[in-house]
């Protein structure tokens, strides 16, 4: 993290900082549709803090769509095709980016329909979802959540990435998805996404978070 200062604020006031601030921000490619990531480990919670922001959005007149990486894993022949718990897999081969790509940024670009697929497989019955899809207006936003998410190269036009301490990371995963967090530790090395995110939130305590503001 280097020299960068964070400050005290409670999820509440974060929510409505960056709802603020996603009022004035303009796609650089063009779109009409602001697409921002909501990055973070899973312990971490980033889908609260995303669904918290699109809650703030709305009494300002600005639609947003949450959607999440959880409902675009590949299917499990696919995924769990080297084991259970193979690390490099989770790290590149859980998620589905060419569904990811196709049916929720594709429709978002210049000149695209609006119309996103808000999940299109359910991890825990290994089905599609069928769920249908989603119209959001231009000027609407895309909050996107998961783990991972800034080492694709998806057209984010801000990111958000809440940061765990080592020990955080490890106390706050279940003991059971431990074998995950090598990953994290890779992902910290290869993309730094905490010097690389515009926006900064530490969540050691769960109760009190921080950023940068």
């Amino acid at each position: 993290m280097g020299g960068v200062r964070l400050q005290a604020i409670t999820w509440e006031r974060l929510a409505d900082r960056l709802a603020e601030r996603l009022l004035d921000l303009k796609p650089g490619d063009g779109s009409p549709w602001p697409r921002i990531a909501f990055d973070g480990a899973p312990a971490a919670r980033p889908g609260d803090l995303a669904e918290r922001v699109a809650e703030a959005l709305r009494p300002l007149g600005r639609p947003s769509l949450v959607v999440g990486t959880g409902g675009f894993l590949r299917p499990a022949s696919l995924r769990l095709e080297h084991g259970h718990r193979d690390v490099d897999s989770y790290y590149d081969g859980w998620l589905d980016t060419g569904a990811l790509w196709r049916e929720v940024f594709g429709p978002l670009e210049p000149g695209g329909d609006g119309h996103v697929l808000p999940d299109l497989w359910d991890p825990a019955t290994d089905r599609a979802t069928r769920s249908a899809y989603v119209r959001l207006p231009p000027g609407g936003l895309l909050l996107l959540h998961g783990p991972l998410l800034l080492r694709h190269w998806f057209p984010f036009d801000l990111t958000v990435h809440l940061l765990l301490s080592p020990g955080a990371l490890h106390r706050r995963t279940p003991e059971a998805d431990h074998w995950t967090l090598p990953a994290f530790d890779r992902y910290e090395t290869e993309t730094d996404p905490a010097g690389t995110a515009d926006v900064l939130v530490r969540a050691d305590d769960p109760r009190r978070p921080a950023w940068n503001g």
